[in-house]
Order: structure tokens, then C-alpha cells, then sequence
């Protein structure tokens, strides 16, 4: 069974930096279309950004973009997400999630992603 397991949440003041991680569990499926996603109490799961398969495609929200960074280490089987600038209205729960067997890449659709992480918590302090 494939896990997904986030850290590197935690609290920040507003204009400082987290970086968040993704480790697989299963070697190579980190290279699987990746994706970031974050949801806040009382509001819908929303995404974040996210990195295509085999040619390393990338694509943020409005929101993040400019601000924040995913990447990946297959190497290590991680995915990141640096977050820089931050805000108060980024405090959410943030998943990571793989898109395993797709005919193609969607990647703002979370219905798409079939393995998710547990979440890690990310508190922006005003």
C-alpha cells in the first residue's frame, strides 16, 4: 500500500517561509503527477500547485503564484512545496497527492488524485 506522509508544517509569522515535504513510500511513484492542495477550516479543498509526470510541467493558483515553489527530488521520493511571503489566508491544512493511471494531466482537479497524504498543518500569524 502507498503512502504519502507530509511534514514541515508549522507556525509563522506573516511574511516568513515554511517548507512543506511529500515522502512516498513506495520507490519512483513520486514520479507520478504530483500535486499540492490545502483546505481551511470551513472552506472547500483547494489547489495549490502542482508538477506533471515525465516532463516536469508546473502550474500554481493565482493565489500562490509568484510566492510559492514545488519541486521534486526522485532521489529522495519527496516532493516539496517552499513557501515564501506568506500570509495569514495561507493557514490551512495542506495535502500532498499523486495522480497514479490518468489518461492525461489534470492538475487543479482533485478528483483526479487517488493517493493522498494525512495533511500537515500551516498557521500564518498576522
Amino acid at each position: 500500500q502507498v503512502q504519502l506522509v507530509e511534514s514541515g508544517g508549522g507556525l509563522v509569522q506573516a511574511g516568513g517561509s515554511l517548507r512543506v515535504s511529500c515522502a512516498a513510500s513506495v520507490r519512483t511513484f513520486i514520479n507520478y503527477p504530483m500535486g499540492w492542495f490545502r483546505q481551511a477550516p470551513g472552506k472547500a479543498r483547494e489547489f495549490v500547485a502542482a508538477i506533471s509526470g515525465s516532463d516536469g510541467r508546473i502550474h500554481y493558483s493565482d493565489s500562490v503564484k509568484g510566492r510559492f515553489t514545488i519541486s521534486r527530488d526522485s532521489a529522495k521520493n519527496t516532493v516539496y512545496l517552499q513557501m515564501n511571503s506568506l500570509k495569514p489566508e495561507d493557514t490551512a491544512v495542506y495535502y500532498c497527492a499523486a495522480q497514479v493511471g490518468s489518461d492525461a494531466w489534470y492538475p487543479t482537479l482533485f478528483t483526479k488524485y487517488n493517493y493522498w497524504g494525512q495533511g500537515t498543518q500551516v498557521t500564518v500569524s498576522s
